[in-house]
């Protein structure tokens, strides 16, 4: 593993990793770059020939000149604020400027230190939206679920809020209280949500024996020890006699890239693809993969999804349909498919930009479209009040006919 090693999760967790499980970047190469105040002279050579750049200066003279605050201005934050602004220009929510604080924040957060509400959120079709809350967490206590919409946090209105900024609104110590404004689809209105946040300690799988020697088992993040726990996990099933396998994505947001390849050589043999990396911009293409021991390479399995299945478990998903015709029952996935890469400048803050995309080995793009599921199969509040699991019961269904 390289650096931290390329994360593919999805988006965001509200006070969980920010990094690691909710972003999908890979720590890059250090590059210092330089953007002095008075020009752009160290910059010549990366200048576009087609871009004039002195309106830039003339709206900044403008501004010290005319702008009633001009006693105030702070040019550092103006170049930083000129930043964003060319980032958001490119509106793609997982490429985002760092100033050196939230630097600070987010490297801290790989680091695992982290406390907030355990959920993970994300932008999708321009509304903030929880993509799944974390088990075991204050957000999945209070009831919240994936897909429902965010849409005030305290005081302030998820409209047009970027999602880094949503993120530090939601996160806090320990101790304090989030109000949140959901609407669930279904709803008559919005209800509001207070929850206090906690330390978060995120879990990263469990497993059980069903009937007729079925092991279910889900994965709840791929995080760096999920590999491991991983193949206790399976040790343990095989010790109850297991032969068959229930595989739950549901909920997960996703991970190290490592860990997904690896758990992926589980079940396939070695030499098969994983996934495709897509860097468009280069024209090129990298595979990835299977390199395990391929113990469950026989074993029938069923795999489930949801809306809150994103990046890694899409593609651990992609890859066993693909290779080698598992079925996916559940709820259409997230569809976040794109590889992030965090670039250091000069004076502590970074840029997270997105480098490729993800497609399933078949060639499938996972970016904003998704697995669908082979059978469609819906929860309703029925169901949940009733504590049915229908996507569970029909993934044994299906087993058992193997």
């Amino acid at each position: 593993m390289k650096g931290f090693g390329k994360t593919i999760g999805l988006i965001f967790f509200a006070g969980i990793l920010l990094a690691t499980f909710g972003t999908g970047f890979f720590f890059g190469k250090t590059q210092a770059v330089q953007i002095p105040v008075e020009g752009l002279t160290n910059l010549e050579t990366a200048k576009p020939t087609d871009v004039n750049f002195t309106l830039f200066w003339d709206a900044w003279r403008k501004i010290q000149e005319k702008s009633a605050q001009s006693g105030n201005l702070n040019s550092q934050t103006m170049v930083y604020g000129a930043i964003e602004g060319m980032v958001n220009s490119l509106k793609d929510p997982y490429t985002v400027f760092f100033n050196p604080e939230d630097t600070k924040k987010f490297l801290e957060d790989v680091k695992g230190s982290f406390e907030g509400v355990g959920m993970e959120i994300g932008i999708k079709e321009d509304q903030l939206q929880v993509v799944s809350p974390i088990e075991g967490t204050p957000a999945q206590k209070a009831g919240l679920r994936s897909g429902d919409f965010i849409l005030q946090i305290d005081e302030t209105s998820s409209s047009g809020l970027a999602l880094e900024e949503a993120v530090s609104k939601i996160r806090g110590p320990k101790g304090t209280t989030v109000k949140l404004s959901i609407y669930r689809k279904g709803w008559d209105k919005a209800k509001d949500f207070s929850i206090q946040r906690e330390v978060i300690q995120v879990p990263s799988l469990k497993w059980e024996m069903k009937e007729q020697q079925i092991a279910y088992l889900h994965i709840y993040q791929f995080s760096e020890k999920a590999g491991q726990d991983f193949g206790k996990a399976v040790n343990e099933m095989q010790r109850a006699g297991a032969q068959k396998m229930v595989l739950d994505l549901r909920g997960n947001p996703g991970g190290y890239l490592e860990v997904a390849q690896d758990i992926a050589g589980w079940f396939l043999k070695r030499g098969q693809v994983v996934v495709i990396e897509d860097f468009v911009a280069a024209n090129k293409k990298e595979e990835y993969k299977a390199q395990g021991n391929e113990d469950l390479v026989a074993m029938p399995v069923v795999i489930l999804i949801d809306e809150g299945s994103a990046s890694a478990s899409e593609i651990l998903a992609g890859a066993l349909k693909d290779n080698r015709g598992i079925k996916l029952v559940g709820k259409k996935s997230f569809g976040k498919g794109s590889v992030q890469e965090l670039e250091s400048l000069k004076d502590g803050s970074s840029l997270k930009i997105t480098v490729a995309n993800w497609l399933t080995p078949s060639g499938t793009l996972l970016s904003k479209k998704g697995l669908d599921p082979d059978i469609l199969v819906e929860i309703t509040e029925e169901d949940r009040e009733a504590g049915k699991d229908p996507q569970l019961e029909k993934a044994i269904e299906i087993l058992k006919q193997m």
